[in-house]
């Protein structure tokens, strides 16, 4: 639906599958948004989960990321500390793949934290019925951005088609 949206009103949009390694995953996406400011595209991003985490990173670290806002999908907020009993092999989430999960990654997600320097370019989408992470860590990691808080729903959103106006609303304004 969001691309098909997006399409339809001519914007350009990329969804990269990032590499499990959080350094990999931070250069891939960099790599995008150089490609998009090359071709003098505006700069949107929305994470979901580790994404929302990577998405902050890149909006706190990027040269030009004063110009970009981010939409954050039940983002982790800590991930080093939440994904450190993980190390090891894991099931890729939509494939049969097997995914290896070493031990320095917790360490490169330690080094990405960062806070936020302009809550106003930041939209925080949090569902309260998230079984994997807290609302309220993610409400208390993004203080004074825009927020969306869910009654109900889940870590996916899978009621997010009713969500994405406003997220659309809010990245293009």
């Amino acid at each position: 639906m969001v691309g098909a949206d997006l399409l339809a009103a001519g914007i350009r949009y990329c969804c990269p599958q990032l590499d499990i390694a959080p350094l990999a995953a931070m250069a891939q996406a960099e790599k995008e948004i150089n490609q998009a400011l090359e071709r003098g595209d505006e700069v949107r991003l929305i994470g979901s989960s580790l994404g929302g985490f990577f998405a902050s990173a890149l909006m706190e670290r990027h040269p030009a990321a004063k110009r970009f806002k981010a939409a954050l999908l039940n983002p982790a907020p800590w991930p080093a500390r939440d994904l450190k009993d993980y190390v090891g092999e894991l099931p890729a989430w939509h494939t049969n793949e097997v995914l290896q999960f070493r031990a320095e990654y917790i360490d490169d997600l330690r080094s990405l934290e960062v806070g936020i320097s302009d809550p106003m370019r930041y939209l925080l989408v949090a569902a309260k019925g998230d079984e994997l992470l807290d609302w309220k860590e993610m409400v208390a990691r993004y203080p004074g951005a825009e927020q969306i808080i869910i009654e109900g729903s889940d870590h996916s959103i899978s009621d997010f088609d009713q969500h994405w106006p406003a997220i659309r609303s809010f990245l293009l304004s």
